[in-house]
């Protein structure tokens, strides 16, 4: 048995405080309701321990979700719910089970709010602030409000599901060609630091006219040599500075005007917006959201900011009175296709069944637009390095081409 020190309102709303022995937290608590009205907070009493200040007890990583734990949770609660647990027993349930620590962490402060009497989605909204995605708050008060909850997080698993899995086919096709990449870096700078200031004793101690070729690579190896630290220290700076640019509403919006004018990228830009504004769209539309607050939460998980403004600014032109198709239209961001469909949606009262396909399609373009990315970046960066490779051999032969003609 475990000891339990709690805050609770009697009827006449008085309060009070008290302690009481229980198996654990949720029998404490059912204890506490048996005798009065509101159950403010449990606390279980421990033995005493060292307060270590804040610092040593965050957690190192920051605060940042963990999609596929988020994934797990959302579908263990679309499961947990539809076998009529109720929502608190469900929190704590899925809170025993997850890994993940901030996940844990948050978990357990719902689960406290949950049977003090708190709505499931208001107490998300609370502590997962800036954690939790917009949406998925939002679905869960929907949920809440249509007295459906198990069907609002399996809405919620399935386009987190869909994300995080093509998120995982990106990560999987970049890897190769990024882990060449990197290694042909490094090997690039050991050689231009050890191995090319060797070849360059020997053919100091020779003498001799050397090729062209082999000149350039000395002076390469020189520069390296004598500069490392220096170029570190300037990549390091523009790093610092791009990431402080972007922070500001002026450089975000400059960075994202740049990146859908990119050949290659700015194709994949775009075709992720379409994805995720029709994928987002069908969710919210599919909760029982309004559109105006569809398109106002749609703007906000926007990864570039043209589209975020863009479609921010939609809300209040809708609101106005005109239709979705027309604001997207005086926008002119996003692709006349989704355009389109989102208007034939909009007429035909099916815009949840319309987004839901508009969506597939752009999912698949996106697929099909990053496979062909990395198929060129492959030879790319294979015609790259033997470049690199090709002229430091080159250069190193023709100086003992050269040594043994003079021999």
């Amino acid at each position: 048995m475990n000891s339990y020190k709690y805050t609770a309102l009697t009827y006449s709303g008085e309060k009070i405080e008290g302690m009481l022995e229980a198996i654990d937290k949720l029998e404490a608590t059912t204890k506490i309701r048996q005798q009065y009205h509101v159950v403010l907070s449990v606390k279980e009493i421990q033995g005493k321990s060292i307060d270590l200040p804040e610092f040593l007890g965050a957690d190192i990583g920051g605060k940042k979700l963990d999609s596929k734990g988020f994934t797990i949770m959302c579908s263990q609660f679309a499961t947990i719910l539809s076998a009529g647990i109720p929502i608190a027993r469900a929190v704590k349930l899925i809170r025993d089970k997850t890994t993940n620590k901030a996940l844990k962490k948050m978990l357990g402060k719902v689960f406290e709010d949950v049977e003090a009497g708190r709505a499931l989605s208001a107490s998300f909204n609370e502590h997962g602030a800036g954690l939790l995605p917009p949406t998925f708050c939002e679905t869960l008060r929907a949920g809440e409000e249509a007295g459906d909850l198990a069907g609002s997080f399996e809405s919620i698993y399935k386009h987190f599901d869909k994300q995080t899995k093509m998120g995982a086919k990106v990560r999987s096709a970049m890897s190769y060609p990024l882990f060449v990449l990197a290694v042909a870096v490094v090997v690039v700078m050991i050689l231009m630091v050890k191995v090319v200031p060797t070849f360059t004793a020997i053919f100091e101690e020779i003498g001799g006219e050397l090729p062209l070729m082999t000149r350039m690579l000395i002076g390469i190896s020189n520069f390296f040599s004598h500069y490392i630290l220096v170029l570190v220290f300037i990549i390091a700076v523009i790093m610092v500075a791009y990431l402080l640019y972007k922070r500001t509403p002026k450089g975000a919006r400059k960075l994202a005007e740049i990146q859908l004018r990119l050949p290659v990228l700015g194709n994949i830009a775009e075709l992720n917006a379409a994805s995720l504004f029709a994928n987002t769209m069908a969710t919210m539309i599919g909760s029982g959201l309004p559109v105006t607050k569809s398109v106002n939460i749609t703007s906000r998980v926007m990864t570039n900011e043209v589209y975020k403004e863009e479609l921010a600014g939609m809300v209040g032109k809708i609101e106005e009175g005109k239709t979705v198709v027309d604001s997207m239209r005086e926008t002119g961001v996003m692709p006349d296709i989704l355009t389109d469909m989102v208007g034939v949606g909009e007429e035909t009262g099916e815009l949840k069944h319309t987004m839901d396909v508009v969506a597939q399609y752009y999912d698949n373009e996106l697929e099909q637009a990053i496979t062909r990315a990395i198929a060129m970046l492959e030879p790319a960066l294979l015609i790259f390095i033997a470049i690199v490779a090709g002229f430091i051999v080159i250069a190193i032969y023709m100086a003992m081409f050269t040594m043994y003609q003079g021999m």
